[in-house]
């Protein structure tokens, strides 16, 4: 990762940087759900809008409010002892309510509307909960001599992200060969996307169709993650996560500051052979590649 992890146990720094990743991967998969369901409203698209109200709702109901509790029962007991961390401790079991009662309301609303606003306003909490969670909730875990956070997280699957890619989670959030910088953009493991040559001319802008592997002209209808706003250190489990929440047969369109063959790699050894991949826009400044499950 590009920040260090203190901790009592290298257990405990792995510990940290799983937590870590899974609460971004969560992040990636809730910005998604949410842009579905707010480009659905926008385009005034009934039936995609009430698929990605329902969609949204399952998911804070099998992930997000279970991952919750789980926190409250594993973690927040034992930062609660400290008294440096008792009152924020409280503050973070009362937003755990306000995201709860968020839910409800998601889940109640009749309204295209209203259940994207409520989409939005979920999307922003967790945000703000999770970087709390991270920045010093975890931290103090981890320092603590008198708890070991590995051993409080053993089995917690609903911390952990509980499938078969959890152990890929640590260096997948560290952005390991995302070659954002150190020159290593063009040095990742082969990708079953097909890169483009040297002599290769730019491709048109998001919406047309360039690498001839069966085409996306409905590429401006998909919703869209910018990753070039995402901190390089959690940008790939922010994308892993937005992919998670791709249902099969939609897609998402990916806008990189960097031809992301890393990456590339990475999807396809996480989810072989479900994505196909097409580039919209080949630089300079941005990459826009267009997923489809």
């Amino acid at each position: 990762m590009s920040t260090i992890v203190l901790a009592t146990s290298a257990e405990d720094s792995r510990a940290v940087e799983a937590v870590v990743a899974h609460h971004t991967e969560m992040n990636g998969t809730l910005t998604l759900l949410v842009e579905m369901l707010v480009q659905a409203v926008e385009a005034g698209d009934a039936t995609a809008g009430t698929t990605a109200h329902q969609r949204l709702v399952d998911w804070t109901r099998t992930d997000l409010l279970p991952h919750a509790l789980a926190e409250e029962d594993a973690m927040y007991p034992h930062a609660h002892r400290d008294e440096h961390a008792r009152l924020l401790v409280d503050a973070m079991i009362t937003e755990h309510g306000v995201i709860s009662g968020l839910v409800d309301s998601l889940a109640d609303a009749t309204s295209p509307v209203r259940a994207a606003a409520l989409g939005r306003a979920l999307q922003v909490l967790f945000d703000v909960h999770m970087t709390k969670e991270n920045d010093q909730i975890l931290p103090l875990l981890a320092q603590s001599t008198a708890v070991s956070l590995a051993t409080v997280l053993d089995g917690m699957h609903e911390l952990l992200g509980g499938h078969e890619h959890s152990h890929d989670k640590a260096s997948d959030a560290a952005g390991d060969g995302c070659g954002c910088g150190n020159g290593g953009c063009g040095g990742g493991a082969a990708t079953t996307t097909e890169a483009p040559a040297a002599d290769t001319p730019a491709a048109p802008a998001p919406g047309g169709h360039s690498c001839g592997c069966g085409g996306h002209d409905d590429a401006g209808n998909l919703p869209v993650l910018d990753a070039r706003a995402v901190p390089h250190a959690i940008r790939h489990a922010t994308i892993f996560g937005a992919l998670d929440g791709v249902a099969p047969g939609a897609g998402m369109v990916l806008l990189a500051p960097h031809d992301p063959l890393p990456l590339l790699a990475q999807i396809d050894a996480r989810w072989p052979g479900t994505f196909t991949v097409d580039y919209l826009e080949r630089g300079p400044e941005t990459w826009a590649l267009a997923f489809m499950r």
